[in-house]
């Protein structure tokens, strides 16, 4: 056979490989670049028995050489398995708890007693409504530290039962104890013109005052009727029906006699 003057063929080279030499050749490529970029050592489904051959845990299979075990993890049934033991996996394990927040830690500063303080009650002359103005005195307040304040209901407090007419306004500033106030559980102005805080620097005085909202006035019921009252009932108007009979027809009037004979 002429293998110069064959197709596909080349002087000097020998004859063109078959088909089944193509394919060996590609697998073998194929098993060298993957042998380059995976890790067998790593797998762990990968399994080397005492008979030389190789194994997959996973889906029970014996490869002859590396190249086969490589190509099946390629596959559908190696993948498939893979996915359906992640999902049992998931599923089985215990669900992981939220990240907890971190924990603001308080401040330790030692205290020092309370502040003196002040509370005027005061109304409006004209409409009545109420307000309430704190000072609190704070002459040796911390360097840098603003005094704060909050309501707080009664529900929150530990100190007393709790009742829903009341509830307390706070103020705290390092390095004295917090102070509370109990006030009436009513609803507070929001106005700037009716809620407002002041911080004097010079004086080391915090000032605080609220109104409280004015609740409209309820109109007292109406007095009875005097007939119901009594038990009375306004007779009905003329031509109206008795008990549901129908009014008399009016009387015709009586020819007089004839005279006598």
């Amino acid at each position: 056979m002429d293998f110069q003057n064959r197709p596909g063929g080349k002087t000097g080279g020998g004859g063109v490989a078959s088909w089944s030499e193509s394919n060996r050749d590609r697998r073998e490529r194929l098993r060298q670049l993957a042998l380059e970029t995976i890790d067998l050592n790593k797998d762990p489904y990968f399994m080397k028995n005492h008979l030389g051959s190789y194994e997959c845990k996973l889906c029970l299979t014996l490869h002859n050489n590396e190249g086969s075990y490589l190509a099946h993890t390629q596959g559908k049934k190696h993948q498939a398995n893979l996915a359906r033991r992640a999902a049992k996996e998931a599923k089985e394990a215990p669900q992981q708890l939220a990240p907890e927040k971190p924990r603001i830690e308080p401040k330790k500063f030692v205290k020092i007693g309370r502040p003196g303080y002040r509370v005027t009650k005061q109304k409006d002359p004209e409409n009545g409504q109420q307000s309430l103005l704190f000072q609190v005195d704070y002459p040796e307040i911390a360097e840098g530290v603003q005094p704060r304040h909050r309501f707080m209901s009664a529900y929150e407090q530990k100190i007393e039962p709790p009742d829903r007419r009341w509830q307390y306004l706070l103020f705290a500033a390092e390095p004295y104890e917090t102070i509370a106030f109990k006030v009436p559980s009513r609803e507070v102005e929001k106005h700037d013109s009716k809620f407002w805080t002041h911080w004097n620097k010079d004086t080391k005085q915090f000032f605080l005052q609220f109104a409280f909202k004015l609740e409209p006035l309820r109109l007292p019921p109406a007095p009875p009727k005097m007939w119901e009252n009594h038990g009375m009932r306004l007779p009905p108007p003329p031509g109206a029906s008795m008990m549901g009979a129908p009014p008399p027809p009016p009387l015709m009037p009586v020819p007089p006699p004839p005279p006598s004979m």
